[in-house]
């Protein structure tokens, strides 16, 4: 697994453009919970989202996910299955929304 650098970090908006600021997303009991679009980018030809549960924000994790076109044209969202790649896109958006005070 490459290493990405926020140099390579584009930002889209293809969630946001089709759903709006939150999306809804089912469980694993096919209980819907709503999240937070927090940022997409493409990094490297691969689409990612950030997500946050409206719900579980008190917590403040994230959920990190690929962006996919079905064939007919639909976006879907995908887990990161390789714990690598989901820690280099978390430490990405990590630098991408670090502030520094003064």
């Amino acid at each position: 697994m490459d290493s990405y650098q926020l140099k390579d970090l584009k930002p889209i908006h293809l969630l946001q453009n089709a759903f709006g600021t939150e999306i809804e997303l089912e469980d694993g009991n096919s209980k819907p919970i709503t999240y937070r679009i927090l940022a997409e980018f493409s990094v490297k030809e691969k689409f990612y989202a950030v997500l946050e549960s409206v719900q579980l924000n008190k917590n403040e994790e994230i959920s990190l996910f690929y962006i996919n076109e079905n064939p007919q044209g639909e976006l879907e969202l995908e887990t990161i299955m390789d714990d690598d790649e989901w820690e280099a896109v978390a430490e990405l958006y990590d630098e991408l929304t670090v502030t520094f005070d003064e």
